[in-house]
């Protein structure tokens, strides 16, 4: 049962709740995409801590007059390309918002960055939960510094600082009372090692190759600190990082862009589905998905399976529905080419994600006219594949919704 932020609010009145409308998201999502990541899971880490940045600047409860600082937009791009959260100084409090968009917060995760870099380093860590489809914000807790170096269990694969729920502070007033009545205490942050220009230079070219994920954990944390410490070294890592981007993207695979659907914009083979079939074919258009009121666009493309399997093609369909929330339901099925009845046996459909993990997998039968796969989500700038596979032949096809419809 999903609850609503009302009863939320009742259940947990401890914690922060702000409301997240679908329009503020989108307007976050729009600054994102203008600007620039090297791959999709630093862009989506963009949005989060853009969206969680927002929302808690507009709320601090402060005196007018209490001086707010925070990164200029150039400079949040390339702490995010490499890592999660962002630093508010307010008066003389330094703050470090730390967002997550999982649905269960077993445990409060703290890079190890804002914890063990003297210049990174906050008086306090507030951990923040976002539920996109639902719309909220919630402040769930807070920590101090000294806290975490001292009660925090330290996680050395992913580098991260983890508390338990119960050793937050919950009620995030009390911070702001601290705050009031005590002066900001003194980090004690054990020093960085010093890199020499030409280590700098080579950790530089190491890191900037190339990858789906952020290179943090590529190299000993002294010497990734060392380099990262120095803004002029993160700015130029971020700069290489974007370089080799685009050299990759072009021996990189096409990711079809969802959102230019909309606009009946459709490359790499595919075609709105009433271009590549004949109107006597037009039943093919996806079952239960009649409701004239609804908005929706199909796409369909025709996939050769090779001509060791004597020339197999296959009609691969992609519908997208816009649901009364603005957020989009996708919905995927496998005919068989004109003049076929039935698709081969054992062919296999296949949702993946971003990480290449199978989230969802159907095969045919005998005699099956068609197969599809459950009705599915999928989040801003997170791509998905999908796969048809038949024998030792795999055909892979990968997607993303990159800005909300109607933004």
């Amino acid at each position: 049962m999903t609850l609503q932020l009302n009863e939320l609010v009742t259940i947990y009145p401890e914690h922060l709740w702000i409301e997240l409308p679908s329009e503020v998201q989108g307007k976050i999502w729009q600054i994102v995409t203008q600007e620039a990541y090297s791959n999709h899971a630093a862009r989506w880490r963009g949005f989060l801590n853009h969206l969680c940045l927002h929302t808690l600047f507009n709320w601090l409860p402060i005196e007018p007059e209490t001086p707010i600082i925070c990164p200029n937009r150039a400079e949040l791009s390339s702490f995010w390309e490499i890592v999660n959260g962002t630093v508010l100084t307010v008066g003389k409090t330094r703050l470090a918002l730390i967002p997550s968009d999982k649905s269960s917060q077993a445990e409060f995760h703290i890079p190890q960055e804002w914890v063990d870099i003297p210049n990174w380093a906050v008086n306090y860590y507030l951990a923040v939960q976002l539920n996109l489809e639902a719309g909220w914000l919630r402040v769930w807790g807070y920590a101090t510094h000294q806290q975490i170096r001292e009660e925090g269990k330290y996680d050395p694969i992913d580098r991260n600082y983890c508390l338990e729920p119960e050793d937050l502070i919950a009620d995030i007033n009390m911070m702001w009372i601290a705050r009031e009545l005590f002066a900001p205490q003194k980090l004690e942050i054990k020093s960085l090692p010093k890199l020499s220009t030409a280590q700098v230079e080579k950790l530089l070219a190491q890191l900037s190759q190339h990858t789906p994920f952020s290179p943090r954990l590529c190299v000993p944390f002294g010497q990734w600190a060392a380099l990262i410490t120095a803004d002029k070294n993160r700015q130029s890592l971020y700069q290489k990082r974007l370089q080799s981007r685009s050299c990759a993207v072009k021996c990189q695979p096409q990711i079809n862009n969802l959102s230019h659907w909309w606009q009946n914009f459709f490359t790499g083979g595919w075609q709105p589905l009433d271009s590549l079939l004949h109107p006597q074919h037009l039943a093919f258009q996806f079952r239960h998905e009649t409701d004239a009121n609804t908005i929706r666009v199909q796409g369909a493309k025709l996939i050769d399976l090779g001509m060791q399997l004597e020339g197999v093609k296959v009609v691969l369909l992609v519908a997208l529905t816009l649901e009364s929330d603005r957020k989009v339901s996708i919905r995927v099925q496998l005919h068989p080419a004109s003049g076929q009845t039935y698709l081969p046996a054992n062919l296999k459909l296949i949702l993946l994600s971003q990480a290449g993990t199978m989230l969802q997998e159907v095969q045919s039968r005998n005699l099956d006219r068609l197969i599809q796969l459950k009705r599915f989500k999928s989040p801003l700038g997170k791509s998905f594949g999908i796969e048809v596979a038949l024998g030792n032949v795999n055909i892979r096809e990968d997607f993303v919704l990159e800005s909300p419809i109607g933004a």
